[in-house]
């Protein structure tokens, strides 16, 4: 999602200095800022979806390398 591209840059920016704070977590990362950290992706989403609107925050695996960059996924909006 381009909308979250800045948050990507972001993460490239400042990769080694995260990973030696955050290694083997899911950052949340919301307007150029860590705003959350978290042990697994799917607690990361639901947790900061409670506060925040999803697709304006991205979710990363903070690791070193390009192995575990972020992958684009698209869901379905259901409305009952």
């Amino acid at each position: 999602m381009e909308a979250l591209r800045t948050e990507f840059d972001y993460y490239l920016a400042h990769q080694n200095e995260l990973v030696k704070k955050y290694n083997g977590k899911f950052i949340v990362i919301k307007n150029q800022e860590v705003i959350g950290v978290y042990d697994s992706e799917l607690e990361a989403v639901k947790e900061t979806a409670r506060e925040h609107e999803l697709g304006t925050f991205l979710v990363q695996k903070c690791e070193p390398g390009s192995e575990s960059y972020t992958q684009m996924y698209h869901s379905r909006v259901t409305f009952v």
